[in-house]
């Protein structure tokens, strides 16, 4: 990339096979990027580079692919539409300066979309929805429109629109030129003529009927051009792409463009439109303590860093977008975050796997730099402005999976392997359950878990399974007792003995509580630490399942003792005989964690999720209208753990994605009758 161009930074985004990596490949390709078209099919495409993306022949993880057109540097930033990798996603939107969101002409407006185009809305991005595979048969313009029209509201305005015989396009239509082009076999434009009214009588839809609702739209950006439109003057081409413009930069016009990136058709108006239509980085920006400051290329050097990737051959690789100024290798930066200087190591620019290194990169570029001290979401900033950018909201970690090694002995290698991978994604988690000692890794999905395995396995040679994790059940007893615990052995000199008597009941405590009213001596009180410890051993393992036991008050009430043979090891022994057999005659009982669930489901499915929730033993607490999201209904509800280990993949299937749910475990609950013998069933076959 030259430094005298125009920088723009787009992130394709969008569902899940709706066509974001192909048409990656069409502008790559059209804009002589590249030498030929990969394929997802054949596994060479510039952006789906890793083992993992062309196994699973979908993108993964975000890649970034700079281009060249006339004046204009283009980064690419083609993020996957897999909700299992939406952080991914939001890392691409974060760097971007538009958003380009793909949706399929053949099935429309998915989840997916509504994700991405959220997404930007939040980040305050422009956007612009790219209908794609109008090359197939089954391909619909006119209901994708409708459609995109319905879900978004009045701002949809079309741009590019197809003209549609026989079900094959014919030609394409720039409604801001108001000019028709069909697409020779390497996607060069050539002019035609516009559509007849015979022609537009036999399509689904009339072009002059888009050209209306084109030119309303742009004149709604300016009062001028709105009095313009009303005394039937037409607008000016200037005026069209002014207008148009400033709909996109103030979010109230989100343009439709239509393309086949397959065949390359109208590929080459999509650029033209990236050209005049979509804004450059801004020339402000607010930082993270509110305040407003200059991003101009004469300003001091600040840098964001959006994205880290754990590389065990190359090393760490961090993905940067310089936001002022300009940065060269060498030079040190300050990390607003930690306040440590930062040398900036070699620049490269970037192609999907293949790398460039560059003397410097000016304000609106993206670049990797290796081997850096910095973590996504750092700032870097010259030393005379330190200012720190607040990160975007990554999703948390839902779906979660206990973690064992394949092979004794590689639980330093995991350790450290998983360290460097929770650097570069925002959406893992992985630390050990207190209760089961279990390792827990997080992420938003089986196939984001699946992904993180793979990688341990090829990138840093360390396989391991994935089992749902342990539930931390717990044991207690339901009435009062008093037993006796006596330990008496003599093997030849000194003997053992210890004799205590033991009321146990139940309490309102996670801790044992100990306490003594032994009078006449019975027991001596340097003996009363000793059956103290002898209790705290033993309620480490209940009597039912061998679960920790809670709620339990024990108090020693009588005892006995040895002159010579009592120790504190013998009373230590006899206080647990005597916890033994309280445990046994208190009607033990296994409580199970409750937790408290916040699920958030679109209306229509409420009443769904409230009759899966009853099924799963849940009290549903309350609903409302989401504050956050429209057509959304929020439910609270208190569950038992137990039922939760598939509740993130049945929200995401009853949904079809688009719920989302935390859930906090509060406290425990008696576990009914019927579910104790599968409890100590289990446990009794994991002991064997």
């Amino acid at each position: 990339m030259s430094n005298s161009t125009i920088k723009k930074n787009i992130a394709l985004a969008g569902h899940a096979g709706s066509g974001k990596t192909t048409l990656c490949e069409a502008l790559l390709y059209r804009s002589s990027t590249t030498e030929r078209m990969g394929k997802i099919a054949e596994e060479n495409t510039v952006s789906d580079y890793t083992a993992e993306e062309m196994k699973r022949k979908s993108s993964v993880y975000t890649s970034v692919a700079a281009m060249s057109l006339k004046n204009l540097d283009v980064n690419l930033i083609d993020t996957p539409g897999m909700l299992d990798f939406a952080g991914e996603m939001v890392s691409g939107i974060y760097a971007s300066d538009c958003v380009m969101i793909t949706v399929s002409g053949k099935s429309g407006v998915r989840v997916g979309t509504h994700k991405a185009y959220d997404q930007a809305v939040k980040m305050q991005k422009p956007r612009m929805f790219v209908v794609t595979k109008l090359d197939d048969e089954n391909a619909n313009f006119y209901n994708v429109f409708t459609e995109l029209k319905s879900e978004f509201g009045s701002t949809v305005c079309p741009v590019i629109v197809p003209v549609i015989a026989d079900r094959k396009v014919v030609s394409y239509v720039n409604l801001i030129e108001m000019k028709a082009y069909t697409f020779d076999e390497r996607g060069k434009a050539v002019e035609t003529a516009m559509p007849t009214a015979e022609v537009s009588e036999k399509m689904s839809y009339r072009i002059d009927g888009l050209i209306e609702a084109f030119s309303e739209a742009v004149a709604e950006t300016d009062d001028d051009l709105l009095e313009k439109f009303f005394s039937g003057e037409p607008l000016t081409e200037k005026e069209r792409i002014d207008g148009i413009h400033k709909g996109i930069c103030e979010g109230i016009i989100t343009p439709v463009v239509c393309v086949s990136a397959q065949t390359l058709g109208a590929v080459e108006l999509l650029m033209r439109e990236m050209d005049l239509l979509i804004p450059e980085a801004p020339e402000s920006i607010i930082t993270a303590d509110a305040e407003e400051i200059s991003c101009s290329s004469d300003d001091p050097a600040l840098v964001y860093v959006f994205k880290t990737s754990a590389d065990p051959f190359v090393g760490k690789m961090s993905y940067m977008k310089v936001l002022s100024g300009s940065i060269k290798s060498g030079i040190e930066l300050i990390n607003a975050k930690t306040g440590s200087s930062e040398k900036i190591g070699k620049l490269i620019s970037l192609v999907g796997k293949k790398q460039k290194e560059i003397p410097i990169a000016v304000k609106g570029e993206i670049v990797a730099v290796t081997k850096m001290n910095v973590n996504t979401g750092d700032t870097l900033c010259h030393s005379s402005r330190v200012a720190m950018l607040e990160s975007p909201e990554y999703p948390t970690p839902s779906y979660k999976m206990a973690v064992a090694p394949a092979a004794r002995g590689d639980e330093a290698k995991i350790a450290n392997a998983m360290q460097r991978m929770l650097e570069s994604d925002m959406t893992l988690s992985y630390d050990q359950d207190p209760n089961t000692r279990e390792m827990i890794l997080g992420g938003l999905g089986e196939q984001h878990l699946l992904a993180v395995a793979s990688q341990l396995k090829y990138d840093f040679g360390v396989e391991i399974t994935l089992n749902i994790p342990k539930i931390a059940y717990r044991e207690t007893i339901r009435k009062k007792v008093k037993v006796q615990g006596r330990y008496k052995k003599q093997s030849g000199g000194h003997g053992q003995f210890g004799d205590v008597w033991i009321e146990f009941e139940p309490c309102l405590s996670d801790e044992l509580i100990f306490e003594e009213k032994v009078f006449g001596g019975a027991v001596p009180k340097n003996f009363f630490p000793a059956v103290e410890k002898g209790l705290q051993d033993s309620i480490k393992k209940g009597i039912l399942a061998g679960f920790p036991v809670v709620g339990v008050k024990a108090i020693l009430v009588d005892g006995s003792y040895h002159p010579v043979d009592s120790s504190e090891m013998s009373f230590k022994t006899a206080a647990s005989l005597a916890y033994k057999e309280g445990m046994r005659q208190a009607d033990p009982t296994l409580l199970e964690p409750i937790g408290t669930l916040e699920v958030c489901v679109p209306d229509e499915n409420t009443g769904d999720m409230m009759g899966e929730l009853n099924k799963r033993r849940g009290r549903v607490l309350g609903m409302n209208p989401s504050e956050k999201f429209k057509g959304m209904t929020d439910i609270m509800a208190e569950v038992p753990m137990r039922e939760m280990s598939d509740f993130a993949l049945l929200l995401r299937q009853m949904t079809q994605g688009r719920g989302e749910f935390t859930f906090e475990p509060v406290r425990y609950e008696p576990l009914p009758p019927h579910l104790m013998a599968d409890v100590i069933a289990s446990c009794a076959i994991s002991a064997e």
